[in-house]
């Protein structure tokens, strides 16, 4: 018996050791993997050494206890949080880690924000490919290049080193990732103080800004959360041809704000509008005839613009530049920053505009050969151009003057008379008419010589009866030669008073016809004729000669009449009682009368 009892005894025994072992090593497989407390027994040049209550000490690396970039602040005594990584490693001490320890630590409380949507504070040390390294307390979390800012930043190195706040945009447990955003916690801040500051804006305000972008049209400054438009012509009162030329990306200005439309959120911006308006008494101060220097700014199509001082330009156009460069680009005669004199020419304050011209500065050519010409001299030049309606010569002074087709030639007409004359050949003209405010001197060169026609007009007026040689018959009417000089032409209506002898194929080249002056051009040297008004005019003739129409009678009536008369002095004639008859119905009987 006692031996069996002593033999329950040791059972008993073996199972307690074999619960007190179990439950040991249950603590052993908790106690690995898990945050503890040890105390730092010792610090070599590079490690701390701390005893967690296991069977041997860790070593953590001193650099765990300090953030990137600083230096360790812990020494022997003190009681610090680490991670038991395994709890014997193959030189048999506890492997410990400070970092996870705080990874694990922070990694609770950042699934607690994320889970919020707290911000978290972070500080950026260290650049990765595509972003970079944030320590959020001990975890180290990747911040995208695109997070960073709500714009591209050129240079980070400002905002690293420096705590900040971000929001956790993803975490992973399982492979300890964790993604933050700085442009997204901007971007939150951006929209209160937009919400703030669109509530607050006036018209007139005075704000300040930083230039966002640049176009060609005017550049967009960010006023703190809401972007507004400067518009290149109210970024100054002088000429800017490009935003650029005035303004940068990230340039910080104070702009006044022109127009708030608060429905749709649109800003106008300006710049100039914060100066004092040089255009305000412009009139007076530079009154019409004033003569000015000035540096031409900018050269167009049409002209040039000239700055008279800050702010204020003037236009110069093309034909206010020379007074014999004509048809030439603005840019043949003046250049950009050039200084010129210039005459004001008009203003106009409202509209902003002053009219200047360069040449009116330099003496006028056309004025000075008014002085020294008058009509009827005769000069010689060279053609300097020929034209489809006469010729272009040079005149002194370095002006041109015109003779036009028809004063070439008394015989030769349109191109026939061009084809004696080519540029660059000398000819002599005779000066017709100048005209010095309208920049125009009329020549001649036909008139070096005597008009042939003068003395075949001299003897011919409107009303005369001309005989005329036909040399044309058309199927408009006919033209005819007068005294072998002039050119007439009589049109089909006024070639007979009977409608039906109106025809020109009546009448054959080289007849004689007499015809009536209706009109005449003495200086193209033609003549309008008549048959018709010819054939009138001589009725009318006969009836105030011979008798009147008062009566009814017609012409055959009269001319029967006037021939019996001359046959009175043979036998007389009695005169019958008229009766009251139709001039057709009488003529006949009138006629027999006569042939009795």
């Amino acid at each position: 018996m006692a031996h069996i009892a002593a033999n329950l005894k040791d059972l008993e025994y073996s199972e307690e050791f074999a619960a007190l072992l179990a439950d040991s090593l249950e603590n052993k497989k908790k106690f690995a993997g898990s945050v503890v407390e040890g105390l730092v027994i010792a610090l070599t040049d590079d490690f701390a050494v701390i005893d967690v209550g296991l069977k041997s000490e860790g070593r953590v690396p001193l650099r765990e206890f300090a953030l990137p970039g600083q230096s360790h602040e812990i020494k022997a005594g003190d009681k610090v949080e680490v991670f038991v990584e395994r709890m014997e490693g193959r030189d048999g001490e506890t492997q410990l880690s400070r970092e996870k320890a705080r990874r694990e630590e922070v990694w609770v409380e950042l699934e607690k924000s994320h889970e919020k949507g707290e911000r978290v504070t972070g500080v950026i040390f260290g650049r990765v490919k595509g972003g970079f390294t944030v320590d959020l307390g001990g975890s180290v979390a990747f911040l995208p290049g695109s997070q960073v800012d709500i714009r591209p930043v050129r240079d980070v190195n400002p905002l690293m080193g420096t705590p900040q706040p971000f929001h956790i945009l993803k975490m992973d447990r399982t492979r300890g990732n964790i993604v933050v955003s700085r442009r997204a916690v901007l971007e939150e801040s951006r929209a209160e103080a937009r919400s703030d500051l669109m509530e607050n804006l006036r018209e007139g305000q005075v704000v300040q800004g930083i230039v966002k972008n640049i176009t060609d049209y005017g550049a967009f400054i960010d006023l703190g959360g809401v972007d507004g438009l400067l518009h290149v012509t109210d970024i100054s009162w002088k000429r800017v041809n490009h935003p650029s030329e005035a303004l940068k990306v990230g340039q910080n200005v104070d702009v006044q704000i022109i127009r708030y439309n608060q429905e749709n959120g649109r800003i106008s911006l300006g710049m100039k509008q914060l100066e004092g308006d040089p255009w305000t008494g412009i009139a007076a101060k530079f009154p019409i005839g004033i003569k000015l220097k000035g540096r031409v700014n900018n050269i167009t199509d049409y002209g040039a613009f000239i700055e008279l001082e800050e702010g204020i330009e003037g236009l110069v156009h093309v034909s206010e530049m020379s007074w014999t460069k004509k048809n030439v680009h603005p840019s043949k005669i003046v250049s950009t920053s050039e200084e010129v004199d210039v005459l004001v020419l008009d203003v106009d304050e409202e509209k902003r505009r002053i009219s200047l011209g360069i040449k009116q500065c330099q003496d006028n050519p056309w004025q000075a050969f008014a002085e020294s010409h008058k009509a009827g001299d005769e000069l010689e030049g060279e053609v300097r151009n020929v034209t489809e309606f006469g010729l272009f010569v040079a005149m002194p002074g370095e002006i041109d003057g015109m003779v036009h087709l028809s004063d070439l030639s008394w015989d030769e007409k349109g191109e026939e008379a061009l084809k004696r004359f080519s540029k660059g050949k000398t000819v002599k003209v005779r000066v017709l008419e100048i005209e010095p405010d309208k920049e125009r001197i009329a020549l001649g060169i036909k008139q070096l010589g005597a008009d042939p026609y003068a003395e075949a007009l001299e003897g011919v007026k409107k009303g005369d009866i001309v005989t005329g040689t036909i040399t044309e018959v058309t199927t408009g009417g006919i033209e005819v030669k007068v005294n072998d000089v002039l050119t007439g032409f009589i049109k089909k209506g006024d070639l007979s008073r009977e409608r039906s002898e109106q025809r020109p194929d009546r009448f054959a080249v080289g007849e004689k016809v007499d015809a009536k002056v209706t009109a005449l051009d003495k200086k193209a040297h033609k003549l309008s004729l008549s048959i018709k008004a010819r054939e009138i005019d001589e009725d009318k003739a006969a009836l105030e000669e011979f008798g009147s129409t008062e009566s009814g009678a017609s012409l055959g009536d009269i001319l029967g009449a006037a021939l019996q008369e001359k046959g009175a002095d043979k036998e007389p004639v009695v005169e019958k009682p008229k009766k009251k008859a139709s001039a057709k119905k009488a003529a006949p009987k009138k006629a027999d009368d006569a042939a009795e």
